[in-house]
C-alpha cells in the first residue's frame, strides 16, 4: 500500500509537470495542486485506455494508468480546468 501511495505522488508529479508544460497559459497551482492534477490525469487516462481500448477488462473502469496515459489526462483535465475557470471570471469592461 505505501509503495502504490509513493508511486501516485511520483506519476503525478511527473504527469502534473509535463501537463502544465504542454497546455499554454499560465497556470498558478501549488506543488500539491501540480501532483493532485497528475494524479487525477492518470485516473483520467486509465478510464479513457479502458473506453478507447477496452483494456484491462478485468480491473474495471477506474484505474490508474501509465506515464503516457496519465499525461494525456493531465491535458485534458487541465485544458477543461481552464475552459471552467475562464468562463467564470467576472469580464472587466473598458470604458
Amino acid at each position: 500500500m505505501v509503495g502504490f501511495l509513493i508511486a501516485m505522488v511520483i506519476i503525478g508529479v511527473i504527469a502534473g509537470y509535463l501537463g502544465r508544460l504542454l497546455v499554454p497559459g499560465r497556470q498558478p497551482m501549488s506543488v500539491a495542486q501540480t501532483i493532485g492534477l497528475g494524479i487525477i490525469g492518470s485516473f483520467v487516462g486509465g478510464f479513457l485506455g479502458y473506453v478507447l481500448f477496452d483494456k484491462d477488462i478485468k480491473d474495471g473502469a477506474l484505474q490508474t494508468s501509465g506515464i503516457v496515459g496519465a499525461v494525456i489526462g493531465t491535458v485534458i483535465v487541465l485544458v477543461l480546468y481552464n475552459a471552467r475557470g475562464n468562463s467564470r471570471r467576472p469580464r472587466r469592461r473598458h470604458a
